[in-house]
């Protein structure tokens, strides 16, 4: 199976990140940082009421702080995908939006 990252923002509007098959993902802690570093520029508010940012909350938060507009971006959204995968250690990972749900 080939790595890949779906965003949906609402029914219909899907958008599939499929990253080259000969760029390897990123290390766990490089695509952590990448995270990182996009949640904090892009001002994004944890999830949680606790204030615990947990990575998958991180992925969560940037897909809904960004919108449909940043991922039209391509490369943006392929560095977002690789990233995803690369910390959430999965092959196939889908960002539901508008149901605030992540699945592997």
């Amino acid at each position: 199976m080939r790595p890949l990252v779906i965003v949906q923002f609402a029914p219909g509007q899907e958008q599939e990140i499929v990253p080259p098959a000969d760029v390897a993902l990123p290390a766990p802690d490089e695509a952590r940082r990448w995270l990182d570093e996009q949640f904090i520029a892009n001002e994004c508010e944890p999830l949680r009421a606790s204030g615990k940012v947990l990575t998958a909350d991180k992925v969560m938060a940037l897909a809904t702080t960004v919108g449909p507009q940043r991922f039209a971006d391509d490369a943006w959204a392929l560095a977002f995908a690789r990233a995803t995968l690369g910390a959430l250690g999965r092959p196939m990972v889908k960002v539901d939006v508008d149901a605030g749900a992540i699945s592997y």
